[in-house]
């Protein structure tokens, strides 16, 4: 399993485990609170009306009196309410009154009176001077749909202190069950929002934090397989801290072993027109004939040419394979570099009677560094050059290729032996000219593939069908 995929459902089973037990006691208790706040409402109004209801209670006209009319009358009401969605087209109330023996004297119903209420727990506490109060089927045997009753005491007016019976005030409890289960409903929802919302962040941060190790692990990868990658994105936390400690790590890693495999390199490179240079210069110090020793003074000084070529282009090599990626890049005019490059190849091409053909469309630009595409295509065109015989040509040609610009420097010298074709871009190796059967630095080549994959593009070299050889440069158009 993915270290992302831990982090989220870590994260999403803590969250998610919270929330449902939190939503679970939420909704467990909204039953049970809703009917709590009723039955304090129902002993308010028990109160209020056995005070109401006591001088008919004590004349005896307790079921045709002024209070039985009243009730009577506020039952038949149409409240037209609309309480929280639900409308309320009915008084729900129920008053039942007993004496103090605990027989029912009026019921708002009536049809309880005379029933000995005796045993029930709201009459029978209250007629002890407790509070009394039960929760009973509406329909015996029926336990989906109860009823709350709530009792007060009635005292005689003449002193307030005279118990002489019971006011139970009824309601339904399936009244209040719409409430109950919307507030439910809501609580479930507003919790899968809530859990949604919570996995949304969750994820959010997993791709965050994975993004950044993912990015991390890739290059350490490419490190470690010897990859030349640009450095991990600045971050402000202990991820960015750790890609820069890493590149760090790495420029010091590279570059001792940098240096190491350059110096040998290029030691090895110098052996060769040092040991030409020592032999002249030792023949220079006898008596020589003037014809030989312009000969070996001569040799001397393309030695010494040929040490600079391998010192500037290892150089040149170097700089761009050490920084791994651009360090600037802005839109550059491909068709004016390539008018610019043969404006100066002008006076070689003139001297080695080569013609250069330009094939270029009206507009091309890419995303990168003018000087260094500037510098391999300077060197493609020079190995063209060198490999043209007199009277060749050389066409330079430029065209799109989907989303890239495909640059391409044919000539019409030998072409490339098929011994060579799979070592023309190894550092180091050249194929020696026609005609003076000299060798290049071996560096030239590589500088060029180089540049191309700086650029996100690919160097390419090979016999064209119709003779000579092709070298190219795939670019992403910019």
């Amino acid at each position: 399993m993915r270290l992302g995929l831990k982090i989220f459902l870590g994260f999403f089973l803590i969250v998610g485990i919270a929330a449902f037990f939190v939503m679970r006691v939420f909704v467990n208790e909204v039953k049970p609170g809703v009917r709590q706040a009723m039955e304090s409402t129902l002993v308010d109004a028990a109160n209020v009306l056995a005070v109401m209801a006591a001088p008919d209670l004590k004349a005896g006209h307790i079921g045709d009196g002024d209070f039985a009319a009243r009730l009577a009358t506020a039952q038949r009401r149409d409240p037209k309410a609309m309480v929280w969605r639900f409308p309320k087209r009915s008084i729900d109330y129920r008053v039942t009154v007993t004496n103090a023996q605990g027989i029912v004297v009026y019921d708002s119903r009536g049809q309880d009176v005379g029933r000995d209420n005796s045993r029930w727990n709201d009459v029978y506490k209250t007629l002890r001077g407790e509070y009394g109060a039960r929760s009973s089927p509406e329909i015996p045997g029926d336990e989906t749909n109860t009823v709350m009753h709530v009792a007060a005491p009635m005292y005689d007016p003449a002193d307030g202190r005279t118990l002489i019976g019971v006011l139970t005030l009824s309601q339904p409890n399936d009244t209040i069950d719409p409430f109950i289960v919307a507030s439910q409903r809501a609580i479930i929802a507003r919790g899968s929002w809530l859990i949604g919302l919570s996995a949304l962040i969750g994820l959010l941060m997993t791709w965050w934090l994975s993004r950044g190790i993912g990015g991390l692990s890739r290059y350490a990868k490419a490190v470690s397989a010897g990859e030349p990658v640009p450095p991990p994105k600045r971050r402000r936390d202990e991820i960015g801290d750790l890609g820069q400690a890493l590149e760090t790590m790495r420029r010091k890693l590279e570059g001792k072993a940098y240096v190491e495999q350059y110096v040998q390199s290029l030691t090895h490179e110098m052996k060769s027109p040092l040991a030409a240079i020592r032999g002249a210069a030792e023949l220079l110090q006898e008596p020589l004939p003037e014809a030989d020793r312009q000969r070996f003074a001569a040799n001397i000084v393309q030695q010494e040419r040929r040490l600079t070529e391998t010192i500037d282009q290892l150089l040149r090599l170097a700089e761009v394979e050490q920084h791994g990626w651009l360090q600037r890049r802005s839109e550059v005019d491909l068709v004016a570099v390539c008018r610019a490059l043969a404006e100066d190849a002008a006076p070689r091409l003139q001297a080695g009677q080569i013609e250069l053909d330009l094939e270029l469309p009206a507009q091309a630009t890419v995303q990168g560094d003018a000087f260094l595409l500037r510098q391999a295509l300077s060197n493609l065109l020079d190995n063209a050059i060198a490999f043209s015989a007199p009277g060749g040509r050389i066409v330079v040609g430029l065209q799109r290729q989907g989303p890239n610009w495909r640059i391409a420097v044919r000539d019409n010298g030998p072409g490339v032996p098929e011994y060579a074709q799979q070592r023309v871009f190894e550092r180091f190796y050249s194929l020696a000219r026609p005609g003076s059967g000299q060798r290049s630095s071996g560096l030239g080549l590589p500088f060029v593939a180089e540049v191309a994959r700086l650029h996100g593009g690919v160097a390419a070299l090979h016999n064209h069908p119709e003779g000579g050889a092709e070298a190219s440069l795939l670019l992403p158009a910019g």
